[in-house]
């Protein structure tokens, strides 16, 4: 329980403690809670107590569609059919670590750029 206060904040665990009911848990460890009472499922509320870190990006896309309410159905009990081009394992959000993607010519490359070709020609008001 210690971990996911370090995950999550304190008013989320009390939320989930006093009027979540537990839906689910992905293959990541977040866990998936709704309100405990029964209403139009348009309106309840819906949230995740995530398992390590806070990262959005550790939610599966069916996750992310119930959570959101564009499906009734937690994926636990249907699951989505997963289309061929997804990725079955997602990368976290890699900004700000070395794995991060630098286009040439950014600074922390050094700033060098490929000299223009001649195919450019800068725009001049007239």
């Amino acid at each position: 329980m210690l971990e996911r206060l370090k995950a999550n904040s304190f008013f989320t665990l009390l939320r989930t403690w006093l009027h979540g009911r537990f839906v689910a848990e992905d293959l990541y460890g977040n866990r998936y809670y709704r309100q405990r009472r029964p209403g139009d499922w348009h309106k309840e509320r819906r949230w995740v107590v995530f398992a390590m870190a806070r990262e959005p990006t550790t939610i599966p896309p069916g996750w992310v569609g119930w959570l959101h309410k564009r499906i009734q159905v937690p994926p636990s009990e249907q699951p989505l059919p997963v289309p061929r081009w997804e990725k079955q394992e997602p990368l976290p959000n890699l900004t700000g670590t070395e794995l991060a993607y630098l286009p040439p010519g950014a600074v922390e490359r050094g700033g060098q750029r490929a000299a223009a070709t001649g195919d450019y020609e800068a725009w001049r008001p007239d």
